[in-house]
C-alpha cells in the first residue's frame, strides 16, 4: 500500500452530491457516482437497486462513461442520498475499478477526513485480472 494521497476533486464530489439529491428517489436509486475522465469531463450515474443484486453506481458509471466515448477515468467518487456524503466503494466495485482502470484514484473518507487514494490502496495484495490475460498454462 502506497498511502500516497492526491488532491481532492471537490467539484467531482459536488457533481455526485447533486445527482444524489436530485435523481436518487426512493429505494431504487440510493447512491450516485461521478468520475472525472482523463480529458477532464465529468460523468455521473446512479445505482440500480434490485433484490437480486443490481449494479452499484460505480458500475453504472463505467457503462455511462463508455456510452460517451470515455474509456480512461482519472478519479471516481460515490455519494449517498439523504446527505450521507462520500461512501467508499464496495468490494466488487473496488475489484472492477482496479481491473478496468488500474491507475484510477478514488475519493474516500468522512467529511473531516476526505482524501483521494489510488484504487490499489483499497485492495492491497489484490488479484489483478489484466495480469492474467493471455497466459497459457
Amino acid at each position: 500500500m502506497t498511502t500516497q494521497t492526491h488532491p481532492v476533486d471537490h467539484e467531482l464530489i459536488e457533481a455526485a452530491a447533486h445527482v444524489a439529491s436530485t435523481r436518487c428517489r426512493g429505494d431504487d436509486h440510493t447512491m450516485a457516482a461521478a468520475a472525472r475522465t482523463r480529458g477532464g469531463e465529468i460523468v455521473t450515474a446512479v445505482n440500480v437497486y434490485h433484490f437480486t443484486g443490481g449494479p452499484c453506481a460505480e458500475l453504472v458509471l463505467i457503462g455511462a462513461a463508455a456510452t460517451r466515448g470515455c474509456y480512461e477515468l482519472d478519479t471516481v467518487v460515490a455519494v449517498g442520498d439523504g446527505d450521507r456524503g462520500v461512501v467508499p466503494p464496495c468490494g466488487r466495485c473496488r475489484q472492477v475499478l482496479l481491473d478496468y482502470f488500474p491507475t484510477v484514484k478514488v475519493i474516500v473518507g468522512a467529511e473531516d477526513r476526505i482524501r483521494t487514494v489510488p484504487i490499489a490502496d483499497l485492495l492491497p495484495e489484490s488479484y489483478v485480472w489484466a495480469d492474467h490475460q493471455g497466459v497459457t498454462g
